[in-house]
């Protein structure tokens, strides 16, 4: 419709009409409302501010007048110099009830004190103490050494210094003498005066301090010490000014700040407030309402817009509605210079139309297979899992399925020994051998059950879901066919097949649990040249058939060893050996994938050990879960060797000298074949043709353990295969392991954790 000249221009027309009112009106009070609305909120703070400020000033003129009027209180008089407090307890006590009103009278002081200068200091604090601390008694004097008698400082009653943080009132007694003799002291409380200044600075991000006559700062309300690098920025502003008042606009860090300041006059000096607060917080009511009315504005034109093209629809709706019928707009879209001509436009899209359904209906009946299985492979995976029973099997049905009274089994399918096809198949054809044995599983299962689907997954395995009546019984049926599907494939790629079977269910929902149960079940097949099925209906008797699998620590140790000492080939040998260790008792899948883990956790701990970092060496690879993709014994030894040894060992010959780890060798093969002997660092040093400093250091730099802690956990080891594997007595493996039968319990305690008696104990049960 919208192609169609006529409808265009009178959707234009009407839309420019009812658009333009709403434009101008939008802008103009965006422009003239915002701007003035912003400065009325900016003169506003600016007044709120000098408010706040006049009641801070006379809060601390409050407190000015209310001290230095208890400063003239009879027990202050020119007596007091010549008074033994120390024997006149009663003027003692009166002058402590003064000290705890003057302090108690002002809400801004935290406490007060009385300092008396004469033969011996005293201090009332407020009770009467005698000074003896050189150091206050030095503070004091200098208080009363200033040049004013009323004066504002920066003391403590702790030190008496006048170089600490909090700021106090002071008054020399007697106020009307020259020969001053004693000091009054009221200091703030300030927590409570940062509060109080937080009033000039209400808003988040905003700050407000005090400064002297010389520019020191003397109070924030943020309390911080010392001060922040904004009111350093702020504060040198405010003196390069040369005002005593004013305002101004302050940017730090694409901040924007309006910062106010203004004088105090105190006793003796002048105080200069300054209070900064960010803009974005003042002008907020003006930016929402600004944001209102924009929002307003595109609200207005978005509804102009949909009113004209309804009023257009309206008078264009006779010939529209047939067009749209018939047509679309990406269809009116494509015919060029004709779109004008509303009737050609109605005769090309019938026969398009006619030519796309033909085209469509064709294409639906060549994919239609893989949308199936696209729809298969979502929902065994447990991507459909949000989707209802009813849901799922109305989809199955679109898809041509009879999903009616029925229940659904899972197979998962194994293909194992891919090596062995050497000369036939070349790495990186495992697809091709899965899409074949895909096409064989497929054709076997037709063959057998009304409606069976395969999912390929292109890594050697193969899904297979089973739909039967659910009245009949048939779980020895998927099982007759699970037998013929591996010899059929094993006839045919000279492969060996493992081939998992679900549980029976009648609900589709239940679908991916069970074939993540197959795929888990899967990882119990045993690595043997044979097929093998797997029914999880008789797991438990499957079980049952496995022997326990040994772990070859010996091995592991030789391996770890090889690896630190830089013999590549060496380790592989081993690595080999070690897997067919593993392989002896007929291991499955997951015993292998553990023990190799179990081998793969042993190196990386050893690589840490001698001071190198995996992270780095690997380049941060997941090691863990790369080994546990491979399902075959060659294809973990070739991983171990191109993943771990070898970048291991490129790292260790440039970090290493080779002729430290040919003497740290020589020594662990001295060590090995002559453990149960007495053996020493100088011996051991001897033999691999060094001393023992340099062999010590080598040893420690190669293997990361030094001479003693490796040749014990040599000897432990030895010990433990003794009594894991003979029934050597426990005095006679302390001999073969080169020990004292006493001193080779507690060595052997302190290693485990537990006696040799109770290893052994706990080993056989």
């Amino acid at each position: 419709m919208f192609r169609s000249k006529r409808f265009r221009d009178n959707w234009i027309l009407i839309l420019i009409i009812s658009s333009i009112p709403g434009l101008i009106f939008g802008g103009v009070i965006y422009w003239l409302g915002g701007e003035r609305l912003e400065n009325e909120l900016l003169q506003m703070h600016n007044k709120q501010i000098q408010l706040r400020a006049s009641n801070i000033d006379e809060q601390f003129s409050y407190l000015e007048t209310s001290v230095m009027h208890w400063s003239f209180d009879p027990n202050f008089s020119y007596s007091l110099a010549n008074i033994s407090l120390s024997r006149d307890f009663e003027i003692a006590r009166n002058i402590t009830q003064t000290i705890a009103n003057m302090k108690g009278a002002n809400p801004l002081a935290i406490e007060a004190e009385l300092f008396l200068e004469g033969a011996a200091p005293v201090r009332f604090h407020p009770q009467y103490e005698a000074l003896t601390d050189a150091v206050q008694i030095e503070g004091y004097r200098k208080l009363l050494a200033y040049d004013k008698q009323v004066f504002w400082s920066q003391h403590t009653s702790e030190s008496g210094s006048p170089n600490d943080n909090s700021l106090s009132f002071m008054i020399k007694i007697p106020e009307s003498n020259e020969n001053h003799y004693g000091v009054i002291a009221v200091r703030m409380d300030t927590p409570k005066v940062a509060k109080l200044l937080q009033t000039l600075a209400p808003y988040d991000g905003g700050n407000t301090f005090l400064l002297e006559e010389n520019g020191d700062q003397l109070l924030s309300s943020s309390g911080k010490v010392p001060a922040s690098q904004l009111d350093e920025a702020i504060k040198r502003e405010v003196l390069a000014s040369k005002t005593k008042s004013g305002s101004f606009l302050f940017n730090w860090n694409q901040s924007t700040y309006t910062v106010s300041f203004g004088t105090m006059s105190r006793i003796g000096t002048d105080w200069t407030y300054v209070s900064a607060s960010p803009i974005s917080a003042i002008t907020k009511p003006v930016v929402f309402i600004s944001q209102l009315v924009l929002t307003l504005s595109i609200g207005m034109l978005l509804l102009a817009f949909v009113l004209s093209w309804l009023a257009s629809r309206r008078i264009y709706s006779p010939i529209a509605q047939l067009v749209s019928l018939l047509t679309g707009k990406t269809a009116i879209a494509a015919l060029g210079k004709e779109h004008n001509d509303d009737f050609k436009i109605i005769e090309k899209e019938w026969l398009h139309l006619t030519r796309e359904s033909t085209t469509l209906q064709n294409k639906l009946e060549q994919q239609l297979p893989h949308l199936k299985e696209g729809f298969l492979l979502q929902l065994v995976q447990g991507y459909l899992y949000s989707y209802s029973e009813q849901a799922l099997l109305e989809r199955m049905r679109n898809f041509g399925w009879s999903v009616d009274h029925r229940q659904y089994a899972v197979l998962y399918i194994q293909l194992t020994g891919f090596e062995n096809l050497e000369g036939r198949f070349s790495s990186g054809d495992e697809g091709l051998v899965t899409f074949v044995a895909a096409n064989i599983t497929k054709e076997l299962a037709s063959s057998r059950f009304e409606q069976a689907e395969v999912m390929n997954f292109h890594d050697l395995s193969v899904g297979l879901l089973i739909i039967v009546p659910e009245e009949t019984e048939q779980q020895e049926a998927i099982r007759t066919f699970s037998q013929e599907l591996t010899q059929g494939i094993h006839h045919m790629l000279n492969m060996y097949v493992s081939v998992t079977i679900g549980s029976l269910t009648s609900s589709v929902v239940h679908v991916p649990s069970r074939f993540e149960e197959a795929m888990q079940a899967s990882g119990r097949r045993r690595f043997e040249s044979r097929n093998q099925i797997i029914d999880l209906e008789s797991l438990d008797e499957y079980d049952k058939e496995n022997n326990e699998i040994h772990y070859p620590f010996a091995l592991e140790r030789e391996i770890i060893q090889a690896i630190r000492t830089g013999q590549m080939e060496e380790t592989k040998q081993l690595i080999r050996a070690f897997s067919e260790e593993l392989l002896e008792r007929g291991a499955k899948v997951i015993d292998i994938q553990q023990g190799m883990l179990q081998l793969l956790g042993s190196i990386l701990h050893a690589i840490r050990l001698t001071g190198m970092d995996p992270n780095r060496i690997f380049k941060s690879a997941n090691l863990y879960e790369q080994l546990m993709q491979l399902g075959e014994p060659q294809k973990m030894i070739a991983w171990f060797h191109d993943k771990v040894v070898y970048p291991f060992m490129q790292e260790l010959e440039s970090r290493s000298d080779v002729q430290v780890k040919r003497t740290v060798e020589t020594a662990m093969i001295y060590l090995q074949n002559n453990y149960m002997k007495e053996i020493s660092l100088d011996s051991c040093a001897d033999y691999a043709g060094t001393n023992t400093v340099a062999l010590s250091k080598a040893f420690k730099q190669v293997s990361g353990k030094n001479f003693i802690d490796y040749l014990t956990e040599l000897r432990i080891e030895k010990a433990k295969e003794l009594l894991r594997d003979t029934d050597m007595k426990i005095n006679d493996i302390a001999e073969k392991t080169g020990y004292q039968p006493s001193y080779f319990n507690r060595i052997f305690k302190k290693q485990e954790s537990i006696t040799p008696s109770q290893y052994r104990e706990l080993n056989r049960n």
